[in-house]
C-alpha cells in the first residue's frame, strides 16, 4: 500500500541537511510519495527506516529481475491494476522457450541456435525471445550441467533453471550464479534446501503448490526462510484452472494487499498442438502470467502470441511512436520527393508501405507530434507550419534535395499558405489517404 508523504517523513531523520538535494525533509518526502525521489538520495536514513520503507512501499505485486545487466534481463510483476485502462501494465509477460537436458549436444546446439536466431519486427520494436528454460528431463545432474554449459556459451538470455533436485540446481549455480537465473521450483518437500541455495546465490525462486491455499502457506513459509524475490505456480491442471487461479492471485494481491500471493506467476505451456498452444498462451497473457514457458519455437505460432503481448502492453497514456527523422525510400537522389508526416507509428507504418509499392524513391520527414496522428497533432498544434519548417531545418532536407517541394498529407490542406511563408518552399497538397500516394508520386509530383 503507498505510504503518504507525512508516513515517509516519520521515518526520515528531520534533519533538513539538504543533501538530498530538497530544502527539507518533508519536501523530500513528498517527492518520495510522488515517485519523484529515490531513498537512496537520503544519505542519513537508517537501516532500520530504509527497510520499513523499503517494505511498506512495496508495490502490492513484487517486482522480480531474472538475468544481470542491463540488456540481459527482465523484469516481471510489478503490477499496479487489474486493467490496463486504470493506469497501465508496466512489465510485459515475459516468454521463455524450453531446451530439455536430455536432448543430445548438437540437438540442444541446434534449439538454442533456433532460439537466438527468432526476432520480429512490429510497428518499429524489435521484439525476440526473453529467456531460456533448461528442463531438467534426465533427471542427471552431469547431463543438466553439460546442457548449461552448451547454453551459456551460445546465449547470454536470462535463465529459468527447471529441477526438482536441490544437488542439480546448486551444481548449475555454481556455472551461473552471476547471471541471476530463475530457480524452479521448490515445493513442500524442498523448499528449505532450495531456499537456502537461493538465497546463498542471491537468485529468484519460484515456488510451487497446488491450489492458492496451499501456495500461499509455501510462500509464507519462504518469506520466514529469508526469501524476497519469489515467483509462483499454482499448477492449474486445464486452461480454466490457470485463468481462475492466475486471476485470484492478481485480485487478492491488489484488492486484499495479501502479500504472500504478491509475486508474480509463471506457466508452462507444453501443448504440441500449435493452435492449443496460441489459445493458452493468449489467455495466459491477457489473465495474468508473468513469465510463460513454451515448448514451441515455430515463428507462425510465436507471431500471434507476442502480436497480443505487444497489444497488450503498449502504454495506453503514451502512444507508440517512431524516430522524427528523415526517412528515405528506395534509391532516392536529389530530385526525389519529400513527403511529411507526424511520428505516430501507425500513421508511419500505413505511410511507408505505401511509398514502397510507388516504386519512386522518396524522402519521408517525420516531425515529432508526441505519437499523435495527422488530424490529432494538428488540432492540437503539434503538426504546425513552424514544427514542420524547423523540422525540415533540423534534418537539414535543404540540402538534401535539388528542388524546394514539400508534400503534406491531404487532410491538413490549410497549412500550406503558412507553411510556404514559414519554409520558402512549395508545399503540394498531397492525398487524403495513404492509400492514393502510389497514383499521385506518378501522376501529380513532376
Amino acid at each position: 500500500m503507498a505510504l503518504s508523504g507525512l508516513d515517509i517523513y516519520k521515518l526520515l531523520p528531520k534533519t533538513n541537511c539538504k543533501k538530498c538535494g530538497s530544502t527539507t525533509c518533508l519536501a523530500f518526502a513528498m517527492k518520495l510519495a510522488m515517485k519523484k525521489a529515490s531513498l537512496d538520495q537520503c544519505p542519513d536514513i537508517t537501516e532500520e527506516a530504509k527497510k520499513a520503507l523499503d517494505q511498506a512501499s512495496r508495490p502490492p505485486i513484487a517486482t522480480i529481475t531474472i538475468g544481470a545487466g542491463d540488456e540481459n534481463r527482465v523484469e516481471i510483476g510489478g503490477e499496479t491494476v487489474l486493467f490496463r485502462h486504470e493506469k497501465t501494465f508496466y512489465h510485459q509477460t515475459a516468454i521463455a522457450i524450453s531446451i530439455e537436458d536430455a536432448l543430445s549436444d548438437a540437438d540442444i546446439a541446434a534449439r538454442l541456435k533456433s532460439i537466438e536466431a527468432i526476432s520480429f519486427e512490429r510497428v518499429g520494436q524489435h521484439i525476440v525471445i526473453d529467456a531460456i528454460a533448461l528442463i531438467d528431463k534426465s533427471k542427471n545432474t552431469e547431463k543438466f550441467i553439460r546442457a548449461l554449459d552448451i547454453i551459456l556459451t551460445g546465449s547470454k538470455k536470462p535463465l529459468v533453471l527447471v529441477s526438482e533436485a536441490p544437488k542439480t540446481i546448486e551444481a548449475a549455480l555454481k556455472k551461473c550464479a552471476d547471471r541471476k537465473p530463475l530457480i524452479y521450483a521448490a515445493d513442500a518437500g524442498n523448499l528449505k534446501e532450495m531456499a537456502a541455495i537461493a538465497k546463498n546465490n542471491k537468485a529468484p525462486l519460484a515456488l510451487k503448490a497446488k491450489g492458492l491455499e496451499a501456495l500461499s502457506g509455501l510462500s509464507n513459509d519462504a518469506i520466514s526462510a529469508g526469501m524476497e524475490e519469489l515467483v509462483l505456480d499454482p499448477c492449474p491442471v486445464t486452461l480454466n484452472d490457470a485463468l481462475n487461479d492466475l486471476t485470484q492471485i492478481r485480485r487478492l494481491s491488489l484488492k486484499k494487499n495479501h502479500r504472500a500471493l504478491g509475486y508474480p506467476v509463471i506457466s508452462f505451456v507444453t501443448d504440441k498442438d500449435k493452435y492449443h498452444t496460441v489459445q493458452a498462451a493468449s489467455t495466459l497473457i491477457a489473465k495474468y502470467a508473468g513469465l510463460i514457458v513454451l515448448d514451441s519455437i515455430d515463428k507462425e505460432t510465436l507471431l500471434p502470441i507476442i502480436t497480443l503481448r505487444q497489444n497488450i502492453y503498449t502504454d495506453p497514456q503514451k502512444p507508440v511512436t517512431v524516430e522524427p527523422k528523415l526517412y528515405s525510400f528506395g534509391s532516392v537522389d536529389k530530385n526525389s520527393p519529400v513527403l511529411v508526416t507526424t511520428n505516430f507509428s501507425l500513421t508511419f507504418y500505413t505511410v511507408s508501405p505505401e511509398l514502397e509499392a510507388s516504386k519512386i524513391p522518396a524522402y519521408l520527414l517525420v516531425t515529432d507530434s508526441e505519437g499523435m496522428s495527422v488530424l490529432t497533432a494538428w488540432a492540437a498544434e503539434k503538426f504546425t507550419p513552424e514544427v514542420i519548417a524547423e523540422t525540415m531545418k533540423k534534418f537539414d532536407v535543404e540540402n538534401t534535395v535539388s528542388h524546394k517541394k514539400i508534400i503534406i498529407p491531404g487532410y491538413v490542406s490549410v497549412l500550406s499558405g503558412k507553411l510556404e511563408d514559414a519554409s520558402g518552399w512549395d508545399v503540394l497538397v498531397g492525398p487524403k489517404e495513404a492509400t492514393g500516394i502510389p497514383k499521385y508520386l506518378k501522376e501529380v509530383w513532376k
